[in-house]
């Protein structure tokens, strides 16, 4: 295994143990602090291009697949309109720093400046990454909470206990929206930027890394669940 296997998988023990610290410090609103970091970062990070398990893959996977786990955390403890309100900030997050990451290309950099050159190879390619990320993250990430919550009413209903199978919901719920913006986000990103086969390549590869981040956020859940239980009995 090699360097970058070894940093993916350290990332997701990390990156979904913040969650859980910020839910524990903060609260919701750690949540929706927490939803602003991954966004901004996600969108960022997708730039660069890695090999790592044999595939070829971009990276921003696993920040970004923390939001669904932030989105499925609000829909469990907190409710459909705060989950809602999670996905709504993530918007906001991402067409503001759009605005703001634009802005610094209009300046005419000193005859000291050393760092412009850098910030405008990374950020003169910003704008279709953040605004596929904006239009996708609102399909797939509402279509994440109402399908949760469907989830949630058919097997409150077929056993008549709401608490159980949260596995189900949580996974049932995000596989499938996960599909959706795998195929959907790199189609609007790098259609026309990668040959075909290197499309097709990232969109597995995404959709892997994705089926797999998902799985292992199942535990995390129901850690966030405790938490939320512990406070309420304080």
């Amino acid at each position: 295994m090699g360097i970058n296997e070894l940093l993916l998988l350290a990332s997701v023990v990390v990156i979904y143990g913040s969650v859980l610290l910020f839910y524990r410090l903060f609260g919701r609103s750690g949540l929706y602090a927490f939803n602003v970091i991954a966004t901004i970062a996600a969108n960022i990070e997708v730039l660069i291009l890695v090999n790592a398990f044999g595939m070829e893959m971009t990276l921003g996977n696993v920040i970004f697949a923390s939001t669904f786990l932030i989105t499925d955390i609000l829909s469990e403890n907190e409710g459909k309109a705060a989950a809602k309100k999670g996905v709504y900030i993530g918007i906001a997050t991402s067409l503001l720093f759009i605005i703001i990451s634009q802005s610094w290309l209009l300046y005419a950099p000193s005859a000291n400046d050393f760092a412009s050159p850098a910030i405008r190879e990374v950020f003169s390619n910003t704008p279709r990454m953040m605004l596929s990320g904006v239009s996708v993250y609102v399909v797939v990430q509402l279509f994440d909470v109402w399908f949760y919550h469907r989830w949630w009413d058919f097997t409150a209903r077929r056993f008549g206990d709401a608490r159980r199978f949260l596995w189900l919901r949580n996974n049932g719920s995000t596989l499938v929206s996960q599909f959706f913006n795998a195929a959907l986000f790199n189609l609007a990103a790098f259609l026309g930027t990668y040959g075909g086969g290197t499309m097709v390549s990232i969109i597995i590869s995404t959709f892997l890394i994705y089926f797999f981040t998902t799985l292992l956020d199942t535990p995390f859940v129901y850690v966030a669940r405790k938490i939320h239980d512990a406070a309420k009995a304080e």
